[in-house]
């Protein structure tokens, strides 16, 4: 196997989902020198004068009592991993067609921009998607980021039977911490379908080479 890609690819990802993971961080109010306080009216949730869907507080409150007990970068560190492992494993099960519903989830097969899965949301069948909100979101055509985080949601959580180890049932903190603008151009997604050649996913050796590039720099510092 070519691991140059790889080697390239896994530490500069690293960074890349590190400051994307943290930005999430922050957008919920939490940063390595302040954490701000949630206030929950009704259906809603106030942080720093935002107001948030309610039900984000129980997870917003598990991230903090997990920052208080890890710490801030520690944190991120591990969420940062977690949903780099996620979309590799993603990746790789797209492209040798062991996804049940033979869509691609991060990519498109004829090299479109948007993901296939998105493509074809209205006919995808996952435990847990609610098939109404899915068209309602595709009708309205301004909420694909929307659409795109619930699709990919569901399918790490169709996953979490077979690999729980990997797909844990995405309702705990780390779904708050889901990378923004998943299908913009310079998106955690577009660079990983974009770096990487798809001839090289087809060795299964490649999920442990992209492992050990990704930590090889955490272990330098």
């Amino acid at each position: 196997m070519d691991t140059a890609p790889l080697k390239s690819y896994a530490p500069a990802a690293r960074r890349e989902f590190l400051q994307a993971v943290a930005d999430r961080a922050a957008h919920y109010g939490l940063t390595a020198k302040k954490i701000e306080p949630v206030t929950v009216q009704g259906d809603v949730a106030l942080i720093a004068g935002e107001a948030f869907p309610a039900r984000i507080a129980p997870l917003r409150k598990a991230l903090e009592e997990r920052i208080a007990r890890d710490g801030f970068d520690v944190t991120i560190e591990a969420i940062a991993y977690t949903w780099f492992n996620r979309l590799v494993a993603l990746r790789y099960m797209e492209l040798a067609g062991y996804l049940d519903h033979g869509l691609r989830v991060l990519s498109h097969p004829a090299g479109d921009v948007q993901p296939e899965i998105l493509e074809q949301a209205a006919r995808v069948d996952l435990p847990g998607l609610d098939t109404q909100q899915v068209i309602d979101l595709k009708l309205d055509g301004t909420k694909q980021e929307e659409l795109y985080r619930l699709l990919l949601v569901a399918q790490c959580n169709a996953l979490s039977a077979a690999m729980p180890f990997l797909f844990e049932r995405i309702n705990d903190a780390t779904e708050l911490l889901l990378p923004a603008n998943l299908l913009a151009s310079d998106s955690v997604i577009r660079t990983l379908v974009e770096a990487i050649p798809e001839a090289l996913w087809a060795d299964i050796e490649i999920i442990g080479w992209l492992y050990q590039f990704y930590i090889a720099e955490r272990k330098t510092r």
